[in-house]
């Protein structure tokens, strides 16, 4: 009778979540360990790097590049809201086109219209603001530990592809603007994801706002390591090209996402969903 029960009550749970359009149990976005800050860190500094590789030597122009990559990036976007739960091999190459999307969104602003970083890098702040605001207006909720309605996945995607925008504006603005440099620049985004990651653990602050903060702040860590490296030493990088610096990356993250989607070591089970309520 218990067993009944207990199947009943799982089966009107599973029809309640279809009815909602919710996957009951299945999230769409990883589970937030190391291996996630690493891809998600390498992706940025690809997205820099490649952005200024396509715009150098595509022959497309910013905004020709801008359109190629929109449109893949709408291909991986469709796919990942097709299946039916988190895919490594989905996931982070729609996060690595989008990082490159976002870099192109404040290039754009920037170079074509003439945008000051200034008032870029308010405007996306603003705009990332309000995803957030509408967002938790509707879902009550920011967690990315439910992910598994069509709204909350949009929601979320349009708040990663905010914060690559933002993040690329907020780091040109400190290493360019405020003339930090590269290397200073990275190392002040890294201590400042390190004070995120010790208020979070050692004063307890809320880890939805910490996840979302750090993940903003791996934006400019990331671009600025890109340009570091790729950049010509008499700019203060270290020379390498955006060319060797995207291909090194992009080896990493690939053996990164192969072992994950082997592994699956950042696959959130139900029940381990269950625990972090919406």
């Amino acid at each position: 009778m218990a067993h009944e029960t207990s199947q009943t009550t799982a089966a009107s749970s599973a029809d309640a979540a279809a009815s909602s359009g919710r996957r009951s149990g299945w999230n769409k976005v990883p589970e937030v360990t190391v291996y996630f800050w690493i891809i998600k860190v390498l992706c940025t500094t690809v997205g820099e790097t490649a952005a200024d590789l396509l715009d150098e030597r595509a022959g497309l122009g910013l905004t020709g590049v801008s359109v190629l990559m929109s449109a893949l990036l709408a291909v991986g976007l469709v796919v990942q809201f097709r299946t039916g739960a988190y895919r490594a091999g989905v996931y982070w190459p729609v996060v690595a086109l989008i990082s490159v999307v976002g870099t192109l969104v404040s290039d754009n602003l920037t170079d074509t219209m003439g945008v000051p970083l200034e008032t870029s890098t308010t405007v996306l702040a603003i705009l990332l603001a309000v995803v957030f605001v509408v967002w938790y207006r509707r879902e009550r909720t920011l967690s990315i530990h439910h992910i598994d309605a069509t709204a909350r996945e949009f929601f979320y995607w349009l708040a990663v592809l905010c914060t690559f925008a933002l993040g690329t504006a907020a780091g040109d603005l400190v290493s360019e603007r405020m003339d930090f440099g590269h290397w200073l620049s990275a190392v002040l985004f890294a201590l400042l994801i390190g004070a995120v990651a010790l208020a979070h653990f050692a004063l307890d602050l809320d880890a939805v706002w910490s996840f979302w903060i750090a993940y903003l702040l791996t934006r400019p860590l990331g671009s600025s390591v890109g340009d570091y490296l790729s950049q010509p030493t008499g700019d203060g990088g270290l020379g390498l090209g955006a060319v060797a610096t995207s291909v090194l990356f992009l080896g990493v993250v690939l053996g990164l996402v192969m072992y994950l989607a082997v592994s699956r070591k950042d696959v959130t089970q139900p029940q381990q969903a269950a625990r972090h309520a919406a």
